[in-house]
Order: structure tokens, then sequence, then C-alpha cells
């Protein structure tokens, strides 16, 4: 079923671009585990803002294998190549069997189809990728960067709470991500958000 609002509106929408603003570099941060393809869509807007590039992402739940994702294709191809990445990488996801036994070894398979691990962690890359993850057994938040990231960490922030196991890691035993609403985030994390 479709629903569509009773109200219209008369204005054109607009970019950033055509309001005349100034080039501007942001930092994202994603927390997103319910709405994977809505985080796509934003992504994919943002890099239609010709005045606006990205130089950080962190990102929890399956929003961290888009950023991966999206922090790749942007290593390797521009705007253009994040935009292909995130397109190849959700035609897998697509195609990936709903009945899989094992959830994190079907992410595993997809998010190793789709993005290289030394691209992203190269000096070079434009965007500065972090992940979060939760211990298990701590609930302790863990961010993933650089010489930290790798498949099992960005897996691990993926999995969906009591429908995969742990992932575990050499850096620390990683759980499932919490939700946006749960997730407790570093101190000084809280104090730049605020």
């Amino acid at each position: 079923m479709l629903a569509q609002s009773p109200m219209r509106t008369n204005q054109a929408i607009m970019s950033v671009a055509d309001l005349g603003a100034e080039d501007r570099t942001i930092d994202i941060v994603l927390a997103n585990d319910a709405h994977g393809a809505f985080v796509w869509g934003v992504l994919d807007r943002l890099l239609d803002e010709a005045n606006c590039s990205v130089s950080g992402v962190t990102a929890s739940g399956f929003a961290a294998m888009e950023a991966a994702v999206f922090a790749y294709g942007l290593s390797v191809g521009g705007r253009r190549g994040a935009r292909m990445a995130l397109a190849n990488f959700w035609r897998r996801v697509s195609h990936a069997s709903v009945f899989a036994d094992d959830r994190a070894s079907l992410l595993r398979s997809i998010l190793e189809q789709s993005i290289d691990l030394e691209q992203i962690r190269d000096e070079g890359c434009p965007v500065n990728l972090g992940v979060l993850a939760v211990n298990a057994c701590t609930d302790a938040v863990k961010i993933f960067t650089s010489d930290q990231l790798s498949i099992d960490a960005i897996v691990a922030a993926a999995t969906i709470p009591f429908l995969s196991l742990p992932v575990e890691s050499t850096a620390m035993s990683i759980g499932v991500t919490a939700t946006s609403s749960s997730l407790r985030l570093p101190r000084q994390l809280k104090l730049a958000i605020a």
C-alpha cells in the first residue's frame, strides 16, 4: 500500500550548492540498524552535493558495513566509485539467501566481496572510518579505526542481537552492536555531540 500525504508544496527542492553555500567538509555518525536502505539513500544524496565532502564516518549496526563500502568506494573511484560500490553491495545483499543458517558468515562473505580493507586503512583514503562494536561480555563500546579495522569488527558491529552468535576478535571479544537508542558512547564522543 502506498501512502501519500495530502500536503503539496510549490517550492522547488534546492541543494546546498543552490543556496550559495561554501565548500564544506563533514564527519558523519551512523547508528542505524533497522533501516539500512535509508542509510544508503542518505549517503547517495550526500554524494550529489558537489560542495560537500566527507572526511570521517563513524558507524554502528548494519550502517558499519555501508560505511566501510562507502569509504572504500570513495578511495578507489571518488563519488562515482562510492555510488557504484554501494549499489553493488546492495545487489549482493539482495541476492543473498534469507535462509542462511549463519548470518554472520553470510555478512562476512558479502563484505569480503565488496571492500578491500587495505584500501580503507591507507593514509590516502579520503574518509577516516570508525566502527563501533560492543563487547558481548562487558557491554564496553570499542571503536575500531585504521589498523584495528577488520572484517570481524565490521561484521560484529552489524550482527543482529539474538540472531547471530558473538563474533570473536583478537582485539576483544565483541558481540552485537547496540542500537542508537541504547548506545553508550565514550565520554569524548558524548562531549563532541553535545
